[in-house]
């Protein structure tokens, strides 16, 4: 109840600031798409309140409540970088096979650091490639593995539809020997004209490959799953509130999919979230 009062608390703080401007790109994620700036320079910050964070379908928090935010930096030749982070306890909450017991790996927060390159082509075209690091700072028990993750994407896109490719680098979220797993993302997000409202949907495939599909799948039959979305969000004069309901085939029992609270992280389940950019 007390976290409830919290959180009701922060979102009363996040609507009291002023308004700054009308109409600002707003980043609600660190894998939204950030619009290519008019001037050579362009610095901007982002602030989200979020009653569960989901990350390719699966919740990071237990199914609570996160803050996050991140800053950006972008070039007029299409050049980004950028840090993100929130708040999770995924690791904290999961039990670790390696570790032999819950709690052993504790980890509050995600900070992720990304560079990229991004621009239009031809009509209404754009493309993105770049890194992302997954940084997960934190005590691990001797001999497991962490969870730090690094990727590698790609991304084309048509007006408001766009196809994204992940490829992990090594490790993978805390599986070892993980490297080739991918991430496969068809999205697609159309405002509606004069309304500040957006609807999105979208699909995702995670697979995990070579033996770490095996490690994952240790309590269940599959380690690679879908995951489903649809979402709409309304801008109030900067202030981006949205309502998202997502669903996954995960397998509550496999690995790291289901923790040690009982919880099911790849559950369907509605997410309310705020956001501001700056």
């Amino acid at each position: 109840m007390q976290k409830i009062k919290l959180f009701v608390v922060a979102l009363g703080a996040l609507f009291a600031l002023p308004a700054l401007a009308e109409d600002p790109a707003v980043t609600q994620h660190k894998e939204d798409i950030h619009a290519i700036p008019a001037s050579a320079h362009t610095v901007t910050s982002n602030v989200s309140l979020v009653s569960d964070y989901l990350y390719r379908g699966i919740s990071q928090t237990g199914q609570k409540p996160a803050i996050q935010g991140g800053f950006d930096y972008a070039h007029s030749s299409g050049f980004y970088a950028g840090v993100w982070g929130s708040s999770i306890s995924w690791i904290s909450d999961t039990y670790t096979a390696t570790a032999g017991a819950s709690g052993a790996n504790n980890a509050g927060v995600e900070l992720d650091t990304y560079l990229g390159f991004k621009h239009s082509f031809a009509t209404d075209f754009i493309y993105d490639v770049g890194y992302l690091r997954y940084n997960y700072p934190g005590s691990y028990a001797p001999g497991a593995t962490r969870a730090d993750t690094d990727e590698i994407y790609g991304l084309v896109g048509y007006k408001w539809i766009t196809a994204k490719y992940s490829y992990s680098l090594g490790d993978t979220f805390g599986v070892p020997d993980a490297r080739g797993t991918d991430y496969i993302d068809l999205s697609a997000n159309y405002p509606l004209p004069d309304t500040g409202i957006t609807l999105g949907v979208h699909v995702g495939k995670q697979k995990y490959r070579g033996s770490s599909a095996a490690y994952v799948a240790a309590g269940g039959p599959s380690a690679s799953y879908t995951d489903y979305k649809v979402s709409v969000t309304k801008d109030f004069s900067g202030f981006v509130l949205g309502l998202t309901y997502s669903n996954t085939n995960a397998n509550g029992g496999a690995g790291q999919f289901y923790n040690v609270l009982g919880k099911d992280l790849g559950r369907d389940t509605l997410i309310l979230s705020l956001s501001r950019s700056f």
